[in-house]
């Protein structure tokens, strides 16, 4: 947990663990000194992995300490009324962790599986303009290199500008409702890409296509919260962030088949992919309306009578995400946000140092990665080849994609975790700017390969984002923050390789830069986090257990506000 909170142990079961003597109803209170004894505190090394197997007896109690256990904390913390899952909630109950492996690889298959198909369907959409640029794109519509660049940051713009509105509508309505719904507009943007005439058209489609895509992201990364323990959703990120990786590798092979179509009907076949793709995002919104239960509690409908979910798998699901963190109950999935809340929590300077690095990490390689099949057909390559030859730098960023996020919860470091994509690209970088118009293809396709075969530490800084913000109300605009700094890095980023820059010489000294200033930025946000835990911790500890108590009684401070929250850094 991100928090320090004072809990007690509890007593063992008794066969008078609902009465008291006299015959008369404990209160929950009252009835928490009689519930069984928790399990051992978790070995989290254990549980960061999909597929290893925990180093416990799957038979054991699995239930973790929380403020629940503790009369006085369980009353602060007690889940509000209107919290859509308050039924299951249960201070007593107890489970093995048999059950929860069980369950949680349930959870991976039911959920965790179609949110990775609805990312792919994302970035198939969004990413399919680099195939379509192997296909004389630009020509075909009477553009050039700075107009393209001017689409990719109209999209990122528009993307950026949707978010919190995105955000304000799926916390009304529901993620469950909004995700798909936004898959079927954007999806009818994708599909009319096929009719493109001009540059204006272009533009046009494209910052259609960023405003409906906006808010997709932290939607449904809140989705996937309410099922999900803190330590569980780093490592399903990674997972949710390979769907992007995995849509660019089947774009490629899609698009080697599809763009075979150019003549048909007299029709380039950049249309066609186009077409084709937006289709298959279209069937995949309308699926989602059927495939995203709005809570763990709430997966009855008339197309699925019985549920996904047994009555006992419900208590366990609401309660260990509960007890992991108390504050995922403060919000209901239908609850609104205000403007003075997002006001509130645009102003929460503790959680500026992670936008800021939002906004920068990602530029050093985002130009090389934007233009690799257009600069793979300027070096003589054919439109098959250029986009057969962008998957070994896609594979190669799976792979790295995930070595960082499991190093990041391996060390138990973010900053050691995120750094490493700016050591990565760095001396790449350098290599890239001594290139010449003489430089082989070859030699010039294997560093641009490394370079787009980054780290892709974007997921360890959301989980960051939504960890140090605490709270879902908070999460939720945080994350849609967090992501409008990175499309706004996007947007930098789109205007840094231009048509007059030789080889794009005055690009990478550029890069090469802000790589550097990357490097000090990571140095300062782990010293600024850290000072301020330690900070937090004399204060703290200077109190007594009382005082501790009254302080948590009585505060006005909220979420990441209060001295007994700690900061991941």
């Amino acid at each position: 947990m991100a928090t320090i909170l004072r809990t007690v142990q509890l007593k063992p079961d008794s066969d008078s663990d609902k009465y008291d003597k006299d015959g008369d109803e404990l209160s929950p209170t009252d009835s928490l000194e009689r519930v069984p004894s928790l399990g051992a505190p978790i070995n989290q090394e254990g549980s960061r992995f999909f597929f290893r197997r925990p180093k416990f007896d799957l038979d054991s109690v699995a239930t973790q300490p929380s403020v629940f256990d503790d009369p006085a904390t369980l009353e602060v913390y007690r889940p509000r009324p209107t919290y859509e899952n308050v039924h299951r909630f249960d201070p007593s109950a107890r489970w093995t962790w048999r059950e929860e492996i069980r369950l949680v690889r349930k959870i991976d298959w039911l959920i965790m599986i179609w949110a990775f198909i609805m990312f792919f369907s994302l970035d198939l959409d969004r990413s399919n303009i680099s195939q379509a640029n192997t296909d004389n794109f630009l020509t075909d519509l009477h553009m050039n290199t700075d107009d393209f660049n001017l689409g990719n940051s109209l999209f990122k713009l528009c993307f950026l500008i949707a978010e919190l509105p995105s955000q304000l509508v799926s916390k009304r309505i529901g993620p469950d409702i909004w995700i798909p719904s936004q898959m079927i507009l954007w999806s009818f943007v994708s599909l009319g890409q096929f009719w493109l005439t001009s540059r204006g058209s272009f533009l046009a489609t494209r910052c259609l296509l960023g405003f409906m895509q906006g808010g997709f992201i932290p939607d449904v990364i809140l989705y996937l919260s309410y099922f999900y323990t803190t330590t569980e959703l780093p490592i399903r990120l990674a997972w949710f962030w390979v769907s992007n990786y995995t849509a660019s590798l089947v774009g490629a092979f899609l698009a080697t088949g599809i763009l075979r179509l150019d003549g048909v009907n007299g029709k380039a076949g950049w249309r066609y992919l186009f077409l084709i793709e937006g289709g298959l995002t279209l069937l995949v919104g309308i699926a989602s309306y059927f495939m995203m239960p709005p809570s763990p509690t709430q997966t009855k409908a008339w197309y699925r009578p019985n549920g996904w979910f047994t009555e006992r798998e419900e208590i366990i699901m609401v309660n260990r995400v509960l007890r992991d963190d108390p504050a995922k109950s403060d919000m209901h999935n239908r609850e609104g946000l205000t403007p003075m809340k997002i006001f509130q929590i645009l102003k929460d300077w503790r959680m500026w140092p992670i936008y800021i690095l939002g906004l920068t990490h990602l530029i050093p390689v985002t130009p090389p990665q934007t233009y690799l099949t257009l600069s793979l057909r300027e070096l003589g390559f054919d439109t098959t080849q250029s986009n057969l030859l962008s998957i070994p730098s896609i594979v190669l960023g799976i792979i790295t994609l995930l070595i960082s996020c499991y190093l990041s919860e391996i060390i138990d470091s973010r900053v050691g975790a995120c750094v490493i994509l700016q050591f990565w690209a760095l001396p790449l970088l350098i290599a890239l700017h001594t290139f010449t118009d003489a430089t082989s293809p070859w030699v010039y396709f294997a560093v641009v390969t490394l370079i787009t075969g980054f780290p892709y530490v974007h997921p360890v800084q959301v989980a960051w984002a939504s960890t140090n913000s605490y709270g879902v109300g908070t999460r939720t605009v945080s994350a849609s923050v967090y992501n409008m700094f990175v499309q706004a890095g996007g947007i930098v980023a789109a205007n840094i390789y231009r048509s007059n820059d030789a080889v794009h010489k005055r690009g990478n000294t550029d890069l090469i830069a802000i790589c550097v200033m990357n490097v000090f930025l990571y140095i300062l946000t782990y010293i600024f986090y850290r000072s301020l835990n330690n900070w937090r911790d004399k204060k703290w500890k200077a109190m007594t257990p009382d005082e501790q108590q009254q302080y948590l009684d009585t505060t006005t401070d909220k979420g990441n506000a209060k001295l007994n929250f700690r900061f991941l850094y």
